[in-house]
């Protein structure tokens, strides 16, 4: 396995924010920024890549959407790098690792302290609370990927915590909304504030865990997990679990929507389409009906049927909100395939 070399011109995107992707970058030449949000004052906050240096990585590595853009500023060259080709490079570079760690562990600690000054959060704390305080930050902020992203973390990592009813409850509002509304926008969330959403469900959730639960809750999020670290085949079949075993039709059909996802990691091109084309006909109004179809486009290009990709494609930007980040990642996607005809 070897990195690709690949050419961007001035006043192009290597990546959106909100795409979800396995790709980490290494410039070699030319100008790049990563523009983002400040999470405190919504403000954009742009930090230019040095020649040399790694962008990408987090978000590669945790699987979740991309926290920036990657703007190029001037004719750019640069490396890309698979998740396992990146892993295999640094394994072998000593000097790589260490000057991650120090990046790394420093970015942790500027936004560990940020987060926890925002958040009025004593270091001392419930690590539990903590984490459920900071998704039902982003929550009211209207920041609902990074909502969606750490409630589905605590459910991870505490699938009986003591707030494990407020995440699944918070977690679904989060999907509802950037469903509806995109990112940044929509109505105030239900809840004054995150220390009364807390409160206010910590009998209930403690009482919720004591019974062990919902099972159907627990092994989807335990799936989930499993997808994060990319274990795709047994994501797989717990996901089938959950679809299969006839409890709640709401993570039922989450679930099936994962299989899906699982089956494109697995490179199953034909079985997703048909897969996902059994579903979308199933449930013709289901939540993540663009991501379906956008994931069966990226099927058809990956088995180089290029026609069927655009027209899956087409659909999804015509049905799709302004907004929506699905229509970002489509946008993207037709401009690859119409470089590759020229």
């Amino acid at each position: 396995m070897a990195p690709k070399a690949m050419a961007f011109k001035a006043n192009s995107v290597i990546y959106f924010r909100g795409d979800m992707s396995d790709k980490i970058f290494i410039l070699k030449a030319g100008k790049v920024s990563l523009n983002s949000q400040d999470v405190e004052t919504g403000q954009e906050v742009r930090e230019f890549i040095q020649m040399g240096e790694f962008f990408g990585v987090k978000s590669a590595l945790g699987r979740y959407p991309r926290e920036e853009s990657a703007l190029v500023l001037g004719d750019a060259s640069v490396l890309q790098f698979t998740v396992p080709e990146f892993e295999q490079f640094v394994s072998t570079n000593t000097r790589v690792i260490m000057k991650m760690m120090k990046v790394f562990s420093n970015q942790l600690r500027r936004i560990h302290t940020r987060v926890n000054s925002l958040l009025n959060i004593d270091d001392k704390s419930d690590p539990e609370k903590g984490l459920i305080t900071i998704g039902e930050y982003y929550l009211k902020k209207r920041m609902y990927p990074q909502a969606i992203h750490v409630f589905r973390r605590y459910l991870t990592y505490y699938p009986s915590g003591k707030f494990a009813e407020t995440a699944t409850r918070s977690c679904k509002t989060a999907e509802q909304y950037a469903q509806k509304y995109g990112s940044g926008k929509g109505p105030a969330p239900p809840g004054a504030s995150p220390a009364a959403s807390v409160s206010a469900s910590a009998s209930a959730a403690s009482g919720a865990a004591a019974n062990g639960g919902d099972a159907a809750k627990k092994m989807y999020y335990n799936a989930v997990g499993l997808f994060s670290q990319n274990n795709f085949m047994e994501a797989l079949k717990e996901f089938k679990k959950v679809a299969e075993g006839g409890g709640d039709e709401e993570y039922a059909i989450k679930s099936l929507f994962e299989m899906g996802r699982c089956l494109f990691q697995l490179k199953q091109y034909d079985q997703c389409i048909r897969h996902f084309s059994g579903l979308i006909q199933k449930y013709p109004k289901m939540p993540d009906l663009a991501e379906a179809l956008f994931c069966t486009g990226q099927c058809y290009e990956a088995k180089n049927e290029k026609e069927k990709a655009v027209g899956f494609y087409k659909k999804i930007f015509s049905m799709a909100a302004e907004n929506d980040p699905v229509r970002r990642k489509v946008m993207k996607a037709l401009r690859a395939l119409e470089e590759a005809r020229a």
